[in-house]
């Protein structure tokens, strides 16, 4: 697996991607309208695309394929952490996040926050992320739970 900062040319397959994971591994946790709701981000590919063209995302690939994107920005913020469902479980995930925490930190960072979905709460509990607050979004008419969550970095 090799990890590398996105191109511009890489966007169509992250969001790709996002919808996949969100479509496959969502359904662990939320039901076919919640996904669809979370899901319609991408369907304005290019404010998508502009949104993902905001932040650093690093990528996984293996022999071309995309396995999963980590989107950050410079105060610590971790907006996006996808997998391609065939390559969940798999540690992609935390390859990822051991690689962008590594960076924050050389920067200077001192906390990570996220907002985490049902799915990813347990992922960044086990990278030492802690709930601070949940909260209900409201998208399309459609409620979905998340987690705002804070990992001090000292």
């Amino acid at each position: 697996m090799q990890l590398r900062q996105a191109r511009p040319k890489d966007i169509p397959r992250l969001i790709d991607l996002f919808v996949e994971a969100i479509r496959v591994l969502g359904a662990q946790r939320y039901d076919e309208a919640q996904r669809a709701a979370w899901s319609r981000a991408a369907d304005d590919r290019d404010g998508f695309g502009e949104r993902l063209s905001a932040m650093h995302v690093l990528l996984a690939e293996q022999d071309g394929l995309l396995l999963g994107f980590l989107g950050y920005f410079e105060d610590g913020h971790m907006d996006f952490l996808y997998t391609a469902p065939a390559a969940a479980r798999r540690g992609v995930a935390t390859a990822l996040h051991r690689q962008v925490e590594a960076t924050l930190r050389a920067a200077g960072v001192t906390e990570l926050y996220t907002e985490a979905s049902l799915v990813a709460r347990p992922f960044f509990e086990a990278q030492g992320y802690r709930v601070t607050e949940e909260e209900v979004l409201e998208r399309q008419g459609v409620q979905l739970r998340r987690f705002r969550m804070r990992k001090p970095l000292a």
